[in-house]
């Protein structure tokens, strides 16, 4: 069900989304659309229009997520909604710029957020090599099922997009007018996140390149010298040199059953699109008895498209395949974020770096 702001959204930004699918039609084919369609392989979404209004009641909160997301405190999830995420985000903002750590928008902060501020949505066109997925319609519950696949890639198109720009599949279908076709060519309103830069790797065999353009993801990133994982405030902060803290993310840590192993740790290395080493001995709530696995890479495994291992055994700071459920679930010990932060957090450490988890 769509809430309230967004339907209030949608009704003012309507004419202008049918507009521009009105005048696209009329040019036959514009630059944007003519830049997309010669290049197959190209997963950019190219912007069809930039005349969304900057503010646009209803979609305040929106508005904020996204200046958040692009500056690198995260609020998790983009989708419209106040909430501890955001409050978390907004405190987190607070503090790298000495701010009275309250989490609400007050004077002080608006004021000093007010230079960062863009559209809270934008609209572009779906990319054909972006619709080609591979996606897994039928996806399997089970780890010996889920064994058997080549990919443990998204179910479908708008988890696909949902997850390129940082939302979940009900804000995309709030955002646009009912019945959008989500597949290739459509313009799409979306949150609007930063435009991305990336350089492919040198050596790029497990294809993380293409895993940095599905999520929306710079490959340069700022180096951090300590991440610390704060157990009381549900956050992971990096911080880069003279102690500065340059990026936040909400995570989930931990459990009754696997508690976060307070301590000081060291990063060993960094598994991209990695496949997942399936060992029911390490699970409280699987029996022994059950086979290890070997699980195929993918956005959908249990650790997302990131692990990044820790210096104290079986333990790392990974992706999940439910953004949604960050900061509101327990895990196995370990520290999730979203997808896309993990893959921002993979680009921001190397072997060496310290990991402090801290109650």
């Amino acid at each position: 069900m769509r809430s309230f702001a967004l339907v209030v959204a949608i009704v003012l930004l309507a004419g202008c989304g049918n507009k521009d699918r009105d005048k696209d039609k009329e040019a036959g084919s514009p630059q944007g659309r003519t830049e997309a369609l010669t290049n197959a392989d190209s997963l950019e979404f190219v912007e069809v229009s930039n005349d969304t209004p900057l503010y646009v009641p209803g979609l305040d909160m929106l508005q904020i997520q996204v200046v958040l997301d692009r500056i690198g405190f995260s609020p998790g999830v983009i989708d419209g909604k106040d909430g501890q995420s955001l409050s978390l985000a907004i405190g987190e903002f607070q503090r790298a710029n000495e701010l009275d750590q309250t989490g609400e928008l007050d004077t002080a902060t608006k004021a000093a957020m007010s230079k960062f501020l863009v559209p809270a949505t934008r609209l572009v066109r779906i990319p054909a090599a972006f619709a080609k997925g591979p996606f897994v319609g039928n996806f399997p519950d089970k780890p010996e099922d889920q064994a058997k696949l080549r990919t443990l890639g998204y179910r479908d198109m708008i988890e696909a997009l949902a997850e390129r720009f940082h939302t979940t599949p009900d804000t995309l279908i709030a955002l646009n007018p009912e019945q959008t076709d989500f597949a290739a060519g459509t313009v799409l309103r979306v949150p609007n996140i930063a435009d991305v830069v990336i350089t492919p790797l040198n050596n790029d065999e497990r294809g993380w390149t293409g895993t940095l353009q599905k999520l929306g993801v710079a490959s340069g990133q700022p180096r951090v010298d300590k991440v610390v994982v704060d157990k009381s405030d549900g956050i992971l902060r990096a911080y880069g040199t003279d102690d500065k803290l340059i990026a936040s993310f909400p995570a989930t840590m931990g459990s009754k059953h696997d508690p976060l192993p307070l301590g000081t740790w060291k990063i060993k290395g960094v598994a991209r699109n990695p496949e997942f080493h399936y060992n029911p001995e390490l699970f409280w709530d699987v029996k022994d008895s059950e086979d290890k696995l070997l699980l195929p890479p993918g956005p959908n495994g249990p650790v997302g498209v990131v692990w990044i291992d820790l210096s104290k055994p079986h333990y790392g700071i990974h992706g999940t395949n439910e953004p949604q459920t960050i900061g509101r679930a327990e895990s196995h010990g370990c520290v999730r974020l979203t997808n896309w932060d993990a893959a921002k957090l993979a680009g921001m450490v190397k072997p060496g770096v310290t990991v402090i988890f801290e109650k």
